[in-house]
C-alpha cells in the first residue's frame, strides 16, 4: 500500500474556533426566531415542521403558478372578447348587406313586374300593324286587334297624362292607326250592300241596345229643387260636352264590340254615333247613286230620298219618342241644330220645371241649414254653366232669357234662405259664401265677362262691403260714426259747431290705443272662419284691414280740422305708418294671395294698391 503523500502546505489549523463561533451566532439567530420558538416551545419534531414548512412553500410556489395561469386566462379572455366584438360586427354587418339585398331584390323584381307589364302594354307589336292595314274588316282578326288597339289608345291616354315620356315614341303610330280604324265593319264594297235595308238594319240594331247602354236617365222628378235621387250628373255637362268638340269626329259605336266589351254608353254618345254612321253613309250612297246611275240634281235627290228616306223618317220617329220621355235638359241642349223643333218644346217644359221647383222650396222644409253654400245653389251653378257653355258656340237668345228667370228665382231662393238666420252678420257670411262659390263655377266654365258672372260679381261686391262694415263695428263703430258725422259738418262749413265733441275725441283716441290690437286678432279668426273659401276670406280680411286704415286716416285728418287742431289728446294718436307697417312679415302679390302672413295682431295689413294720403 502507497503512502499517501498529503501536503498540507501552511493549512492554519487555529480557525475553528473562529468558524463554530459563526455557526453559534447562526444557530443563536435562528432560535430567536418567533417560528422556530413556538415550534420549540410546543415540542414540535423539527424534522416533520421542516417537510410541512417545505410542503407550505410548495403549496405557495404553486398558487404563484395560479396566479401566473389566471392572468394568462384572463388575457385571453380579454383577447377572445376582442376577437368576438370583431366577428359579431362583421356578421352584423353581413346581416344588414343581405337585408339590404334582400330588399334590393325585392324591389327589382316588383319594378320588373310593374316595367314588364307596361312596356307589354305600350309596345305595338307588328302583328297588329299588320292585321290593321291588311286584314279585311270583315275577319275576326281584325275585330280582334281592334280591341287591342283601342286598349292601346287609352292606356296611351291615361299614361301621357302622368308625362311618361315613352308615349312620344308610340303617339305617331297609333294616330296613323287610328286614321285606318273604320267608322264601322259594315263598309264592305258599294255594290255589294242592300243599301236601304241594310242602314235600316244598323240603326233598329242601334236601339235595341240603348236602353240597355244609356246607365243613368232623368226623369220628372230630378228637378233642381228637390232631392236628387243619387243622380249627380244631371245638372252637370262633365264628359258629355265632348261629342261637340273633342269626341266629335271619333269612330262610331260599333254594337257587336261594345257589347263584348261590356262598354256602356249615355245617350249623347250614342246620338253622335249615329249621326256620324248617318251622314258618312248617306254622303257615301249620294256618291255611288251619282257616279252608277249617272245622275245629278233633282234626279239625284230623288234617287238618294227614295233610297235612304224611310232610313232618316225612322231615326226622326225614334228621336222623337226618346225626346217625349226625356227630362235631361243638357242632354237635350246637346242634340240642338237639327231636331231644334223636336227639342226645344221639350228643353222650355224642363227649364219651366226647373224654375218652379226653384220658386216652390220652403226653407222651413230643408231641415237644418248653415252659412256654407246651399246644395240647390250647387246644382244651379253646375247647371248654369253648362247651358251657358254650350250656348256660347250655339247662341240662342230664347236660351238666355229661359236662364235669366232661373237665375232671378235663385237669386230670391239664396235670400230667403238668408234670412232664416236671425243676425244680420250671419245672413252676410251665407250670402257671400253662395255668392263666390256662383261666381267661381261660372268663372270657370265660362268667360269672364257674362252677363251672369257680372251680375253675380256686383252682388257679392255689394254684401262683402257690407260685411266689412259689419265686423268694423262692433271694435271701432265709435271711430267710424265720429268720422262720418264731423266729415258732414266739415263738408257745409260748420267745424266750429264740434267743439263740444273734444271728450268724446279723447275716449276715441284712448279707446283705440288700447284696444285695436286685440281687436284685430278677433276680427282676424272671425273672418278666416266664416268663409268656405281660403282666398275670399284673406280677399275680405284685406278689404277690412283696408277699410280700417282709411278710416283711421279719416280721423286723422278730422283732428287736423279747427277745434281739434290743438287738443293735447293728438300728441297720443298712433303713427298710421306704425298701424301699417308689418313686424318681420311681408305682403306679395296682394291683389291675389298673401304671403308669409299670419295676420299678427301688433300690425295691420293693406293691400299694395291702397294709397293713403299722409299730412
Amino acid at each position: 500500500m502507497d503512502d499517501i503523500n498529503l501536503k498540507l502546505g501552511e493549512l492554519d489549523l487555529t480557525s475553528e474556533d473562529f468558524w463554530l463561533d459563526e455557526v453559534d451566532v447562526h444557530i443563536q439567530k435562528n432560535l430567536e426566531d418567533e417560528i422556530v420558538k413556538e415550534a420549540l416551545n410546543t415540542g414540535v419534531d423539527l424534522r416533520q415542521y421542516s417537510k410541512q414548512i417545505e410542503k407550505e412553500l410548495l403549496n405557495i410556489k404553486e398558487s404563484q403558478n395560479i396566479a401566473s395561469l389566471h392572468k394568462q386566462i384572463a388575457a385571453c379572455d380579454t383577447i377572445l372578447e376582442s376577437d368576438l366584438s370583431s366577428i359579431s360586427t362583421e356578421i352584423q354587418s353581413l346581416q344588414e348587406q343581405s337585408i339590404t339585398m334582400n330588399v334590393k331584390l325585392k324591389n327589382r323584381q316588383a319594378i320588373r313586374g310593374e316595367l314588364s307589364q307596361f312596356v307589354d302594354e305600350m309596345v305595338i307589336p307588328e302583328a297588329m300593324i299588320n292585321h290593321i292595314l291588311d286584314t279585311p274588316v270583315t275577319e275576326r282578326e281584325f275585330l280582334e286587334q281592334l280591341h287591342e288597339l283601342n286598349h292601346k289608345i287609352n292606356f296611351v291616354k291615361e299614361q301621357s297624362f302622368k308625362d311618361a315620356r315613352s308615349c312620344l315614341d308610340v303617339k305617331d303610330i297609333l294616330e296613323k292607326l287610328k286614321i285606318k280604324k273604320p267608322m264601322s265593319n259594315y263598309q264592305i264594297p258599294q255594290n255589294a250592300m242592300l243599301k236601304f235595308r241594310f242602314f235600316n238594319e244598323f240603326l233598329m240594331a242601334n236601339e235595341r241596345h240603348t236602353a240597355r247602354e244609356y246607365e243613368e236617365v232623368a226623369d220628372k222628378e230630378d228637378l233642381m229643387g228637390p232631392t236628387l235621387k243619387n243622380r249627380s250628373t244631371v245638372f252637370t255637362l262633365g264628359s258629355r260636352g265632348n261629342i261637340l268638340t273633342t269626341d266629335l269626329e271619333s269612330p262610331i259605336i260599333v254594337p257587336h264590340a261594345a257589347q263584348k266589351a261590356d262598354t256602356k254608353y249615355n245617350f249623347e254618345s250614342l246620338f253622335r254615333s249615329l249621326h256620324f254612321a248617318l251622314m258618312d253613309n248617306c254622303s257615301r250612297e249620294y256618291l255611288f247613286l251619282v257616279d252608277f246611275f249617272m245622275v245629278s240634281g233633282t234626279a239625284a235627290l230623288d234617287l238618294f230620298n227614295a233610297i235612304m228616306g224611310k232610313t232618316l223618317t225612322f231615326f226622326l220617329k225614334q228621336m222623337d219618342e226618346h225626346v217625349k220621355e226625356c227630362f235631361d235638359s243638357i242632354g237635350i241642349f246637346l242634340y240642338w241644330e237639327t231636331l231644334l223643333f223636336v227639342l226645344w218644346p221639350k228643353f222650355e217644359h224642363v227649364i219651366e220645371l226647373n224654375i218652379h221647383s226653384v220658386r216652390d222650396v220652403d226653407p222651413q222644409k230643408l231641415g237644418h241649414i248653415d252659412n256654407r253654400p246651399h246644395y240647390i245653389t250647387r246644382r244651379y251653378a253646375e247647371f248654369s254653366a253648362a247651358i251657358l257653355g254650350i250656348n256660347q258656340s250655339f247662341p240662342d237668345d230664347r236660351v238666355e232669357r229661359l236662364l235669366e228667370r232661373l237665375q232671378t228665382e235663385v237669386e230670391n231662393f239664396i235670400l230667403k234662405m238668408a234670412a232664416e238666420f236671425p243676425q244680420r252678420k250671419e245672413q252676410l257670411i251665407f250670402l257671400i259664401n253662395n255668392y263666390d262659390m256662383l261666381l267661381g263655377v261660372l268663372m270657370e266654365r265660362t268667360t269672364e265677362d257674362s252677363k251672369e258672372s257680372e251680375s253675380f260679381k256686383e252682388l257679392l261686391t255689394a254684401r262683402t262691403q257690407e260685411f266689412i262694415e259689419e265686423i268694423l263695428s262692433p271694435h271701432f263703430g265709435g271711430m267710424i260714426s265720429f268720422v262720418k258725422d264731423c266729415e258732414v259738418h266739415i263738408e257745409r262749413g260748420s267745424s266750429e259747431s264740434l267743439r263740444h265733441e273734444e271728450r268724446r275725441v279723447q275716449q276715441i283716441v284712448k279707446g283705440f290705443n288700447s284696444d285695436w290690437k286685440r281687436a284685430l286678432e278677433f276680427i282676424n279668426g272671425d273672418v278666416m272662419r266664416a268663409f268656405t273659401n281660403f282666398k275670399n276670406g284673406t280677399q275680405i280680411l284685406q278689404g277690412a284691414l283696408t277699410q280700417l286704415i282709411q278710416y283711421y286716416h279719416r280721423f286723422q285728418k278730422v283732428l287736423s280740422q279747427g277745434p281739434f287742431r290743438n287738443m293735447q289728446i293728438r300728441n297720443e294718436l298712433i303713427n298710421i305708418h306704425h298701424v301699417m307697417i308689418v313686424t318681420d312679415y311681408k305682403v306679395a302679390d296682394c291683389d291675389d294671395k298673401l304671403v308669409d302672413c299670419d295676420y299678427v295682431t301688433n300690425c295691420l295689413i293693406v293691400t299694395v294698391n291702397c294709397e293713403i294720403v299722409t299730412e
